[in-house]
């Protein structure tokens, strides 16, 4: 087995051809580097390099080798730079999930701003159902979500961002685009989008007719709100769905009016419990905060 150290002085010499080379790079003496080497190849019990015209060449097994050992160096020089952006007040990389429309509005939007101002941050942003952002944040894969409101787990802590409400998206030349808002019974004749039976975004939907005494023809369901607004934007029927990704995406042809009675929505921002909290991450919440606040 080698250690760190003989796999550092191997990697230097891989790197620089040269036992003098992989002296300047770890600033030792090159009788370290070559006894550090000859004591690796004794602990191998095989030659890492052998001298050609009084140049060292690696042996096959070393470039067999050089590949896994560059890879650990590779994850070492992520972790150095990690390191200094953590002193400098900066995270390398925040790991961000939303839910589809968020992802696409208000995330997108308050990414750009906080990017504009912290050019050096990276953000790694997953588009995924409201269940499936919860789930990403309980098991730390990432450290901040953002999905629709729904059961939320002991491991994390939920805080409000915004509020809204479901609309009826229809095209603008729809008899029922020229009001204002649309009633529940108004709905009754036309055939509806909505989101999947399973989904967190139906519950709402579905308590606000079972109240009217209403069973809604719905004639197709899916799984994200686009989805449902482009078949309303072919005439399959009235879409509806959270208003959010039309009032950022401006489809063209496809309007949205209020649902009457209410059907409330709010998006919400998951954490972790035990999760570190960065200066960074606190600060693209605060950019979060502020762009859901601008919202129409």
């Amino acid at each position: 087995m080698m250690n760190l150290r003989q796999m550092e002085v191997f990697h230097a010499v891989m790197r620089s051809g040269s036992v003098s080379g992989a002296a300047r790079m770890l600033n030792v003496t090159q009788p370290a580097v070559s006894s550090i080497l000859q004591h690796c190849e004794s602990q191998l019990k095989m030659k890492l390099f052998v001298r050609v015209a009084g140049r060292l060449q690696p042996t096959p097994e070393a470039n067999a080798i050089f590949p896994d050992v560059a890879a650990i160096f590779g994850r070492l020089d992520a972790i150095r730079r990690l390191t200094k952006d953590l002193v400098g007040g900066r995270l390398g990389t925040l790991s961000v999930a939303a839910a589809f429309p968020i992802a696409n509005g208000i995330m997108a939007r308050a990414a750009a701003a906080f990017l504009d101002q912290q050019p050096h941050v990276r953000i790694a942003l997953q588009s995924l159902t409201s269940r499936q952002v919860l789930d990403r944040v309980v098991n730390r894969e990432v450290e901040l979500g953002a999905a629709y409101e729904l059961a939320v787990t002991p491991e994390v802590q939920a805080e409000t961002l915004a509020t809204a409400n479901v609309a009826c998206i229809l095209p603008e030349d729809h008899p029922l685009a020229l009001r204002p808002s649309i009633l529940l019974r108004d709905l009754e004749p036309y055939p509806l989008l909505t989101y999947r039976a399973d989904s967190q975004l139906w519950v709402g939907i579905d308590r606000a007719f079972s109240r009217a005494g209403i069973v809604p023809n719905i004639a197709v369901r899916f799984g994200m709100s686009l989805t449902g607004m482009m078949l309303a934007r072919f005439g399959a029927g009235i879409a509806l769905v959270e208003p959010f990704l039309l009032e950022d995406m401006r489809i063209p042809g496809l309007v949205a009016r209020p649902l009457t009675p209410p059907v409330e929505l709010r998006t919400v921002l998951i954490r972790h419990r035990s999760a570190p909290r960065s200066d960074v991450m606190e600060a693209f919440i605060a950019q979060l905060r502020q762009t859901a606040a601008a919202s129409p």
